[in-house]
């Protein structure tokens, strides 16, 4: 792209009724991010000068979800006469006076644009000195979309959106994607011309084509060369067909970098995700959110990693893990469950229905199953036995437990909180443990067993039990 100034307006003011949800349309998620997070983080890659958010609908909600992660966003408030035309005219009142540049407008509800495709659009619209260019594309189903109008030579003459079609104009295939560069001087002086004598009683963006085209202003049109790319989101049908394309996109980009995803119809990554080349992704796993997998690691099947990172050549299997780190040539799974602050070391072990959250394990040691380990410290070659669980909460606080090296305890072991188990301590089978164990002693809390001879004849008579009992003392 030349050096001319360029601004970037964003449209999210519309109600996107048709999503029929509490949450604004530009907030529905795919891959991991808003809608329109995804257009925004394709318009800074573009180098605009400004680029304007023009909110309405909720406007509170929207302006929140923009502040963490785009704050470079400049919010511009649709007033309520409505209408893209509207929304585009109070953004060029919010630019500098003096600014002369091209103004690209994008759809908040357009999310799978590429950079790559609106340098191109930029280019054409710069090298034909046009006064407008529409993005535009071929669609066997045009259905909701405007349609460009061509006059017999192939010049655009004017956009008709979809309510005010003609069945001449509406049969037209090719669709107007929503997505414009102007030259900033025509389009102020042409929105001020707009009216709202239409089926919706808005104020057109559209209609400024037409009006360019009648004051023989040029207007050129650039089609997608992936049609796909120009979706537009207006309810939950397209929202998923949406994030399908752009999941295939980041599963096909990660294969090219040297991932082996067996399945890719059932593997989900979100954009943020992170892949090494020699990761393996067996089928039914989603990688979701800022999640970062090492290289040779394995992961799945049937598992999902939210913000979770995995070290290399670690193998994570039928797992729920969120806000977790799992460390080189470790082991997890099947069936388990790592909660936020769950840190697993080097080559250590997490196994099946085990629940761990907010704690350290460390290198070499092993939770292998039916346990519960919370708020906890565990050292260095920890083994704990089947069925051991920190107690870490008294019903209104939780507390610590810390377990040195080289421990290992019997199993249904409760290690009720806080206490300490000093190095090379061991417990005994079904230990409850309420006072901190000393390096290297045995904690043991079990009551002498007793044997109450004839209790099962004497107590359950005439049960299955009863005679199969009598029947052992008859032989013995």
């Amino acid at each position: 792209m030349s050096e001319n100034p360029l601004a970037i307006i964003v449209l999210a003011a519309g109600a996107g009724t048709r999503m029929k949800s509490r949450l604004p349309k530009v907030l529905h998620q795919i891959g991991g991010r808003p809608l329109v997070g995804h257009v925004l983080s394709t318009a800074r890659a573009l180098g605009a000068q400004h680029i304007e958010v023009v909110v309405r609908h909720e406007r509170d909600q929207v302006v929140a979800a923009l502040a963490e992660q785009y704050p470079d966003a400049e919010i511009v408030d649709q007033d309520e006469i409505p209408g893209t035309g509207r929304a585009v005219q109070v953004a060029l009142d919010a630019l500098p006076e003096d600014f002369d540049g091209d103004v690209l407008v994008l759809s908040g509800d357009v999310p799978l644009l590429q950079p790559d495709t609106l340098r191109r659009l930029i280019d054409g619209h710069r090298a034909a000195a046009a006064a407008a260019t529409v993005l535009s594309a071929h669609l066997p189903d045009p259905t909701g979309y405007g349609r460009v109008i061509r006059s017999a030579d192939g010049v655009v003459e004017r956009i008709v959106e979809q309510k005010d079609a003609t069945d001449d104009e509406a049969a037209v295939t090719e669709i107007n994607a929503g997505v414009y560069v102007f030259r900033a001087r025509p389009l102020r002086t042409h929105l001020a011309r707009v009216g709202r004598s239409n089926a919706q009683q808005e104020m057109y963006l559209t209609d400024v084509i037409g009006l360019l085209r009648s004051a023989a202003e040029p207007v050129a049109a650039e089609v997608a060369d992936d049609a796909a790319a120009t979706f537009g989101v207006n309810d939950r049908a397209q929202l998923a067909e949406a994030g399908r394309v752009l999941n295939q996109r980041i599963v096909r980009r990660w294969q090219r970098e040297g991932v082996t995803i067996v399945d890719p119809a059932t593997t989900w990554i979100d954009d943020d995700a992170v892949l090494a080349p020699d990761v393996t992704i067996l089928p039914h796993t989603q990688l979701l959110r800022a999640t970062v997998i090492a290289a040779g690691a394995t992961i799945g099947p049937d598992t999902t990693l939210v913000d979770t990172e995995v070290g290399e050549d670690a193998v994570v299997k039928r797992t729920d893990a969120n806000l977790a780190v799992i460390g080189a040539r470790a082991t997890v799974g099947p069936f388990s469950y790592l909660r936020p602050g769950t840190v697993l070391g080097a080559e250590g072990k997490i196994g099946a229905y085990v629940e761990t959250k907010n704690s350290r394990i460390g290198e070499g040691s092993k939770v292998p199953h039916l346990s519960y380990v919370g708020d906890a410290t565990v050292g260095r070659h920890v083994n704990l036995g089947a069925g051991t669980i920190t107690a870490n909460y008294d019903d209104v606080h939780k507390h610590p437990t810390e377990i040195g090296d080289e421990v290992h305890t019997g199993s249904h072991t409760v290690l009720v909180a806080p206490v300490k188990l000093g190095a090379g301590a061991k417990t005994g089978a079904g230990a409850v443990v309420r006072k901190d164990v000393p390096a290297g002693s045995l904690a043991m809390s079990v009551a002498p067993q007793r044997n109450i001879e004839g209790w099962v004849e004497k107590n359950r008579a005439g049960t299955d039990a009863a005679d199969a009992a009598a029947r052992a003392r008859s032989a013995e």
